[in-house]
């Protein structure tokens, strides 16, 4: 079983920046894929970045590539999401999960609670 916890969410104005931090307890951290999925109001949840059990894959969404960066610190069992350039467009509670599959799907076995982040023009 693996427990996770968002933070870092908060408003920023356009062209600003956040770092989203997940932190995962239990053992066996560095086993799982991690991902980061975002769902805006009104909208269906879709996947943002995901990175491999010890971080030398990763994977973005066309929507996000060259402004997000997704990244993990095994030792402290959490993984990062940097996120610059924002636009008001990644306005939406963002989710991280852990899972065996280093994947875009949502086939993840265990997800936080969701961070909120809102970009205002």
């Amino acid at each position: 079983q693996v427990q996770l916890v968002e933070s870092g969410g908060g408003s920023v104005q356009a062209g600003g920046s956040l770092r989203l931090s997940c932190a995962a307890s239990g053992r066996a951290f560095s086993s799982y894929a991690m991902g980061w999925f975002r769902q805006a109001p009104g909208k269906e949840r879709e996947f943002v970045a995901a990175i491999s059990w010890k971080g030398a894959y990763t994977n973005y969404a066309d929507s996000v590539k060259g402004r997000f960066t997704i990244s993990r610190d095994n030792a402290k069992n959490t993984v990062y999401l940097q996120m610059n350039s924002l636009k008001p467009e990644d306005t939406a509670v963002y989710y991280c999960a852990a899972g065996n599959r280093f994947t875009y799907r949502s086939e993840y076995d265990y997800w936080g609670q969701g961070t909120q982040v809102t970009v205002s023009s």
